[in-house]
């Protein structure tokens, strides 16, 4: 069985890094956006296992897995009957470190686990419907809600809330079961601080040389405003440059901006990166409300200038993006040709909160 499994990732890896080389791959849109349509009260959240737990767990979209999972399945493939290549499991907050907020420390390796499992169904389900376009579960491991080189106190700081290795200890507990469940690649995403993302980048390399399993990976950063920087300081290059000897499958960015205000962060990436270029951004920039009013064809006509200008290789949506912007996005990308990688010279490539280079 363990055999039978390792070959079908196997084979499905190689089906991935083959499409990559012919076509744009397209990732879903925002999860919570489409949670919050089904308008879920605490006992929502709850369903019946959960009902006696005694912390509020309302806004615990994670936990869905578990007490909802047909909502969580029912989004995923609404996704990919939009045209999605690669699905993201609903994982975002699933770390003892961001589930210690609810008391469900106890419950991250199940929900993990299967969170996988159901993305892995739903891809499943769309691959046979249509052996032509493959369907790919991607683990979605997000930053924590603590940062390493960043202190919470204003008036220490020196201070910090979080150790590198309470990061790794988390995010290998993440890893391990996003794998089991079925996953084709993890995905580091929304990162604001390179220093929890280097924490988890050697998580992932732990669980690789102990499991000899060996998954792609792609990084996703966060501008975080027009300052072009990420929350930690760096740049877009800097934090490629902090980041590239993990030799991802890709690097790139997502969540802040619309599409308008993170092309030319992309485009850096694209001129610097030997890797993939990923971009996934908002339904635009956020309205009085907190609501995103980009509609679909907006953000897909931006998207598709970048495409057309060689700039990416995966795109999709983050915050306030639905199956109706994965839709216009498949459509708008549809036999354009993929980013071609770049052959850089050889150089010293450093980095602080900006980088250095220094060349041959």
């Amino acid at each position: 069985m363990a055999e039978d499994i390792a070959k079908a990732r196997a084979h499905r890896i190689a089906a991935l890094t083959t499409a990559l080389q012919s076509r744009i791959l397209v990732l879903d849109g925002a999860m919570g956006t489409m949670i919050q349509r089904h308008k879920l009260d605490e006992a929502g959240y709850r369903g019946a296992r959960f009902a006696a737990h005694p912390k509020d767990v309302k806004g615990n979209n994670d936990l869905l897995i578990l007490s909802q999972p047909q909502i969580i399945l029912d989004i995923h493939r609404a996704y990919l009957e939009a045209g999605a290549d690669i699905i993201e499991t609903n994982t975002f907050s699933s770390t003892r470190i961001a589930q210690a907020d609810y008391g469900m420390e106890s419950l991250v390796y199940e929900l993990n686990y299967e969170g996988a499992k159901l993305a892995r169904q739903a891809c499943d389900e769309y691959t046979a419907k249509n052996p032509a376009k493959p369907r790919f579960v991607a683990g979605s491991i997000g930053p924590t809600n603590r940062t390493a080189s960043i202190s919470p106190d204003v008036n220490d700081p020196g201070f910090r809330n979080v150790t590198f290795d309470e990061l790794v200890a988390a995010f290998r507990e993440q890893v391990e079961a996003l794998v089991a469940g079925g996953a084709d690649l993890l995905l580091a995403e929304t990162i604001i601080d390179t220093l929890n993302a280097k924490a988890c980048m050697f998580a992932i390399d732990e669980f690789f040389e102990a499991s000899g399993v060996r998954l792609p990976v792609m990084i996703s950063g966060t501008i975080t405003d027009q300052s072009g920087r990420i929350l930690s300081g760096q740049t877009a290059e800097a934090f490629w440059n902090s980041l590239r000897h993990v030799k991802p499958l890709s690097i790139g960015l997502n969540c802040a901006l619309g599409a308008a205000q993170l092309r030319p962060y992309v485009a850096e990436l694209a001129r610097v990166a030997d890797v993939m270029v990923s971009a996934y951004p908002n339904a635009g920039l956020p309205n009085a409300f907190g609501e995103y009013d980009e509609d679909p064809q907006t953000t897909a006509g931006h998207i598709c200038s970048w495409a057309k200008d060689g700039l990416v290789n995966i795109v999709g949506g983050c915050c306030g993006t639905t199956p109706d912007h994965i839709k216009a996005i498949c459509e708008s990308v549809q036999g354009v040709a993929p980013r071609k990688l770049p052959k850089l010279p050889t150089a010293m490539r450093l980095s602080g909160l900006e980088p250095f280079q220094l060349a041959s």
